[in-house]
């Protein structure tokens, strides 16, 4: 009866490298999958819904602002921050352009998961400390492959009501971002008394019972003043209502 074969090491390399090729090939399919075989965008009834916006940073370069405003858009929400010490270096650029054009303007921040609710609170309000905003600050709440992904669900909801509790005690409204996926993960049990801003790509007339105030309803929108794809968001009101929900943000916000 002849020995068995035991591999020798660089048979071991062959196979380590066979299976790295073959993981690198699923993530460029699953990427390609994303980006071109899956919707990133909806048509929204702008009659129906007459308030739209975009949310804007730094990727989305140079913008003019007066251009957006005479496309029929009100308001932007543009990125401050991002985890404990990143801050997006065109946020000073499109706060200012956006304000000058007479937009409505929010401020957001991107919550990452592997760090505390405190050290990203102070992030943000360093960013936008002295600036007026129109809307709730925004957390942006979402999974993804670089965003702690070992980080458990009832840790990354403790860090963002420590988060929230810190805006809140600065006066501030708070507005949570996610999709669909977080709004049953993390927004429906325990944050729900904040405001949401979804992001769907269904219309919103067939999401009737989601308590969204403003949905993102596309990836790949075009708007007069900004180069390239930009994300459109819709108010699920009125113009009417838009009004009311501004002033009673104001009313509420004591910054």
């Amino acid at each position: 009866m002849g020995k068995r074969q035991v591999p020798t090491k660089p048979d071991y390399i062959k196979w380590l490298l066979l299976l790295g090729v073959a993981a690198l090939v699923v993530l460029m399919l699953g990427y390609v999958g994303w980006r071109y075989i899956l919707p990133h965008s909806v048509n929204v009834d702008r009659y129906r819904y007459p308030v739209a916006g975009i949310d804007v940073s730094k990727h989305n370069g140079e913008i003019d602002f007066d251009q957006v405003r005479d496309d029929d858009y009100q308001f932007v929400i543009i990125k401050a921050s991002e985890g404990k010490t990143y801050q997006d270096e065109a946020f000073e650029r499109n706060y200012k352009g956006a304000c000058d054009a007479g937009l409505k303007v929010g401020a957001y921040h991107f919550f990452r998961k592997n760090r505390s609710g405190q050290e990203q609170a102070a992030n943000f309000l360093s960013v936008i400390k002295g600036r007026h905003v129109d809307l709730p600050l925004v957390i942006d709440l979402e999974d993804d492959w670089g965003n702690g992904a070992t980080v458990s669900r009832d840790t990354a909801l403790e860090r963002v009501l420590e988060m929230v509790s810190i805006l809140n005690d600065k006066g501030y409204q708070v507005m949570i971002y996610t999709n669909l996926d977080g709004y049953g993960k993390y927004y429906k049990d325990m944050l729900g008394d904040h405001d949401l801003w979804l992001c769907s790509f269904t219309s919103p007339d067939l999401l009737p019972d989601m308590p969204h105030c403003i949905q993102q309803f596309s990836h790949e929108g075009r708007v007069a003043g900004v180069e390239g794809d930009v994300d459109l968001n819709v108010f699920r009101g009125s113009k009417k209502e838009w009004k009311r929900y501004l002033d009673e943000v104001q009313e509420q916000q004591t910054q």
